[in-house]
């Protein structure tokens, strides 16, 4: 069984999961398979969404610091490419304390570079499954350096003050969502994953709260 998922502090919001199963609706209604405070949570309003584009947004907070995040990232790849029309899936990359800064700064960098649909997963998998040692931002640039990337241009775009501020104002979005752990997942600013059993549940219960917010219901 799934036992836990990463957990840091953040300003003042400590928490751990709760493990609860799924109730379901009265006889005279059709099963609800997941229960509102229980393997999801809704946010205060108004919805704080993380873009403007337009389509009901899955955001996933993750770090590559994170082993359970290194675990749901192939989960979450089958998951994205199931989301309905109408439906997009974003990346935020906590940075909840020091050590999980350059791991931010590396993803707004590959993304810039135009790299990160080819390195995320194997960044996961060259830190936790292969056990190179990836901390530091220059160990990270000499990871990218194998995928082909500019070690000098990726280190420029890594440090540079854009990047700083796109990681001060997800961790605003980070505090206003009440963001503790990782992964969680937020769907159009108005709904948090809470206390999942499993990596796939967690996939699933983001397939569900997709689909209804696309609907309406």
């Amino acid at each position: 069984m799934f036992k836990r998922f990463a957990r840091l502090r953040i300003v003042a919001l400590f928490g751990g999961l709760l493990l609860a199963s799924a109730c379901t609706a009265s006889n005279s209604e059709a099963p609800v398979p997941y229960t509102e405070g229980t393997e999801y949570v809704t946010l205060p309003t108004p919805a704080q969404r993380y873009s403007s584009d337009g389509k009901v947004e899955v955001v996933e907070i993750f770090s590559y610091g994170c082993i359970h995040c290194a675990h749901f990232a192939p989960i979450a790849e089958q998951m994205r490419k199931q989301l309905p029309a109408g439906v997009v899936f974003k990346l935020l990359p906590a940075a909840f304390n020091d050590q999980w800064v350059p791991f931010a700064r590396a993803f707004y960098a590959a993304q810039k570079l135009g790299v990160l649909d080819q390195t995320h997963l194997a960044l996961f998998q060259a830190k936790f499954s292969d056990h190179y040692p990836i901390s530091t931002l220059d160990e990270l640039a000499d990871f990218y350096a194998t995928k082909g990337v500019d070690r000098a241009k990726f280190l420029s775009i890594a440090s540079s003050d854009e990047v700083t501020a796109q990681i001060k104002r997800d961790m605003a979005f980070v505090q206003k969502w009440q963001i503790d752990g990782t992964p969680t997942i937020v769907v159009d600013g108005k709904y948090r994953s809470n206390s999942v059993k499993t990596l796939d549940q967690l996939a699933a219960l983001t397939q569900w709260l997709a689909k209804r917010e696309l609907t309406g219901k």
